[in-house]
């Protein structure tokens, strides 16, 4: 288990770094957006963020 957690992770490192090295401006027009937003709705967005991704890992384990 903490191997696929460490790859897992590793993953998430490639994409967002892909993310900022592809697209830079985009990725500071987010962030300014993000900073104006209110902390419930990027929190909720987090929460969805985060349940989806159990939910897509434990579709695949079965």
């Amino acid at each position: 288990m903490f191997p696929d957690l460490v790859v897992a992770l590793a993953l998430v490192l490639v994409i967002e770094g892909l993310l900022y090295a592809l697209f830079p401006d985009a990725m500071k027009r987010m962030m300014a957006s993000v900073m104006t937003m209110p902390s419930s709705s990027i929190r909720t967005a987090g929460l969805l963020a985060a349940i989806v991704g159990v939910a897509i890992v434990w579709l695949m384990r079965l």
